[in-house]
């Protein structure tokens, strides 16, 4: 017999959901060095008295996965995604306590709003659908992975690798939203890490003209590089441009408007890391960068690769020492799960989701690159990877009652999305 809807359920357990949310903030899982073992048991002894399918899966032993599967009245699989690792924190930089702490109306701890806040959400709607002996109207897969702080390939990755990762669509439970401004993650940028390296000819520095200096060819190197490519504007098909507009709407507020148009009109280019030379009064014979070149979804890395190892070729004694790429992904805004997390996320806040691009990339680019359409979805806080790290009790109830929403909103824009392809193959 059924005991109400799973989001009645989750709201009528607020505190046992908070309660869940301390126990895992209570283990520290910060990567480096990234152990998650202790969490993993932890959620396993949640899960036990639960009827769900649960997999420990682990390409290295000391950052495991678990997968938890939920059947559904259907064939088609809805994945949920989440992180169990951190940041490293220092406690001395906090006044509350790094491991967990309530306060009030607030959760805090490393990892309460990136993102052990949303897991802890995740599990609780697999307990509200059990619960309430609720059959989802789509198979349920919820993948708990390690490793993601520092990309490496013990987490995500390996299930991938693994062909465990069986879905139609996906949510990652990353934090979206802030304070009175919400959003669900529809795309990512792709990127270019480069390492120039330049030579000189060494000298005393009280005669510079009798060498070369190597720090000077290398930052009109990178100035050069910032010319030719930071005020090009990119080609965007029409598609990326509706995501585009409603993510400078988004980071407007934060950014300003010319400076959010910027971030996504143009390539933005970082220069992070600048070294060189070896006293004060010498002309350096060597120097080394590392620049990050960003670009929005639909541009073709490769080409702008292409054309960035000319114009680093035009550059006197400066050479490219490694380079790394990755090409930025998107769904549409009308893909039925782009639809389905954002009509359900308005519904439950009362207020707008903007649609829009992340600045960066992460797990939902190799998750789209592997065919599973991704989005990125959960209320939290701009204190990510900060000191008093925190979550709002509201976002982990709310974050809670999405999750357990969505998938009859995805069943529905599925199936609306199927009547439409059939409309328009019969015409």
């Amino acid at each position: 017999m059924r005991d109400g809807t799973p989001a009645a359920h989750v709201r009528a357990n607020r505190e046992e959901l908070v309660e869940l949310a301390l126990e895992l903030l209570a283990v520290d899982t910060s990567n480096p060095p990234g152990d998650t073992r202790h969490i993993v048991d932890a959620i396993e002894d949640f899960l036990d008295a639960l009827p769900v399918d649960v997999e420990r899966f682990a390409a290295d032993s000391a950052k495991p996965n678990l997968l938890v599967r939920v059947p559904g009245a259907s064939d088609r699989t809805l994945l949920y995604n989440g992180h169990l690792d951190t940041v490293p924190f220092d406690a001395d930089a906090w006044t509350h306590d790094p491991l967990g702490e309530r306060v009030g109306e607030r959760l805090y701890g490393r990892g309460a709003t990136d993102m052990k806040g949303s897991v802890a959400s995740m599990l609780f709607a697999i307990r509200a659908f059990t619960a309430t002996d609720t059959e989802p109207p789509v198979d349920l897969l919820f993948a708990l992975v390690s490793d993601e702080e520092v990309g490496g390939d013990a987490g995500l990755p390996a299930l991938l690798e693994g062909d465990r990762l069986d879905a139609d669509a996906c949510v990652i439970g990353e934090p979206t939203c802030e304070t009175g401004r919400h959003s669900v993650t529809v795309a990512d940028r792709g990127s270019i890490w480069l390492t120039l390296e330049a030579s000189g000819e060494g000298a005393h520095g009280s005669r510079p003209s009798l060498g070369v200096n190597a720090i000077d060819r290398l930052y009109d190197a990178v100035e050069t590089l910032r010319g030719r490519f930071g005020s090009r504007e990119l080609d965007l098909d029409t598609d990326v441009e509706a995501i585009v507009d409603e993510s400078v709407e988004y980071y407007t507020p934060l950014l300003g408007e010319d400076a959010a148009r910027d971030l996504f009109a143009s390539p933005s280019i970082n220069l992070g890391v600048f070294e060189g030379g070896d006293a004060i009064n010498s002309v350096p014979e060597s120097a080394r960068a590392q620049i990050d070149i960003r670009l929005t979804a639909g541009v073709q890395t490769p080409e702008m690769l292409s054309e960035v190892r000319s114009c680093v070729a035009d550059c006197e004694g400066v050479t490219i020492a490694d380079v790394s790429r990755s090409i930025g992904t998107a769904e549409s805004l009308d893909s039925p799960i782009v639809r389905a997390v954002a009509s359900t996320a308005e519904s439950v806040t009362g207020e707008r989701v903007f649609r829009r691009s992340a600045t960066g990339g992460g797990d939902a680019k190799a998750l789209r690159n592997a065919g599973i359409p991704t989005v990125e979805f959960a209320l939290g806080t701009d204190t990510v990877h900060a000191p008093d790290e925190y979550v709002p009790v509201d976002a982990l109830v709310d974050n809670a009652v999405i999750y357990t929403r969505i998938p009859t909103a995805w069943a529905f824009q599925t199936g609306r999305s199927s009547s439409t392809d059939d409309r328009t193959e019969r015409s």
